[in-house]
């Protein structure tokens, strides 16, 4: 039964894989186009703008590490399952 649900959850992962590493770009180059601008404001608000820079950029390599290592993630959660019950079997 759990794996049935995790298939089923990871049947439009190509989608969710693409567009999560579109976020992440997107992220990225938002985090280095506001760094810029922080540059250009004057030093009492020049923190505020490098904060919300890199946290940005911080979330794009999150997001990017997080996608990266789905297929591992997934590969190791259905281990889990599998040895905490064991009349399941994988058939692919």
């Amino acid at each position: 039964m759990g794996l049935n649900i995790i298939d089923s959850l990871l049947a439009g992962s190509e989608f969710i894989k693409m567009a999560g590493f579109s976020i992440s770009l997107i992220l990225i180059m938002l985090g280095g186009i506001t760094y810029g601008i922080a540059q250009t404001q004057p030093a009492e608000r020049r923190g505020k703008w490098e904060s919300a820079a890199f946290g940005m950029f911080i979330g794009g390599l999150v997001v990017a590490a997080i996608l990266g290592a789905s297929e591992i993630i997934r590969d190791w959660g259905r281990t889990a399952i599998v040895s905490s019950n064991s009349t399941v079997t994988l058939v692919d």
